[in-house]
């Protein structure tokens, strides 16, 4: 089978975690790639994907930058995008007043802006060939205020609610949006986020390949939204009645620097 006759997929974040699997999914049912994050790794995944038959070219870009998307975009050189993972994204640990706040800017970049540049770009050409799916990567994070996370989960927040409503705009054009939301995930997330002295980032957290096919399988079928994990559908639903007062002290229990300790 020849490349141009193969589906193509672009998945970003995809040198680790989540990402690296979703496009480790992608490449086992056939899709050829474009892989995408802010690290040197990723060439390194792109070999791992190619050694499953399909073309997996790599970019290293800082897709918190319209000029970062733009490479990616420029990247496919015109060819149909069947499917776009748009996974990219970054965590923050700590108060908000004791951040540093272009490192805040830079999650809410990522997270928000180069996440719905990409997808702006990417879905109106799907739109106009009338067939697409996107995934996009949310968290069960977006239903609670972030208490020493606050900026990552208000991004999160917002990319739940985004998703669902161009899902909706999107209803009847052969365009599939997908919204998945997984809970804590065995990633670096939390280290590059430094929360390795909370109570989350040291608990036992779900496994990145699992959560990665639940999110594949909804995006293929066409699904609204997956929640991965039957501990984190009970919380999202608990959070959906609970005030928000209640959830802000639950998460400050969770994500208060030192809270391993206590």
């Amino acid at each position: 089978m020849t490349s141009t006759t193969r589906s193509f997929a672009i998945v970003t974040g995809a040198s680790a975690g989540i990402g690296y699997e979703l496009a480790k999914l992608c490449a086992q049912n056939g899709f050829d790639l474009l892989v995408a994050a802010d690290e040197a790794r990723i060439h390194q995944a792109a070999l791992d994907f190619s050694a499953f038959g399909v073309e997996a070219l790599a970019i290293e870009a800082d897709l918190a930058t319209r000029e970062g998307v733009d490479k990616v975009y420029a990247a496919t050189k015109g060819r149909q995008v069947d499917a776009l993972l748009a996974n990219a994204g970054h965590g923050l640990g700590h108060g908000f007043l004791d951040q540093n706040f272009e490192d805040a800017r830079h999650v809410i970049d990522t997270n928000i802006a180069g996440t719905i540049y990409l997808i702006h770009k990417v879905g109106n050409d799907m739109r106009a060939r009338g067939q697409g799916r996107i995934l996009i990567t949310g968290s069960i994070a977006g239903f609670i205020p972030g208490t020493f996370q606050a900026v990552y989960n208000g991004t999160k927040a917002f990319i739940d609610s985004f998703s669902h409503a161009i899902r909706n705009e999107l209803k009847d054009t052969g365009v599939t949006v997908t919204c998945l939301m997984p809970g804590p995930t065995e990633t670096e997330f939390f280290e590059r986020a430094d929360l390795m002295d909370t109570k989350v980032g040291q608990q036992k957290k779900d496994d990145p390949a699992v959560v990665a096919k639940d999110g594949f399988d909804a995006m293929m079928n066409g699904e609204a939204d997956v929640v991965s994990g039957w501990k984190n559908k009970i919380q999202s639903a608990v959070a959906n009645i609970t005030p928000a007062a209640v959830l802000a002290e639950q998460h400050r229990k969770m994500t208060e620097p030192g809270s391993a300790r206590k």
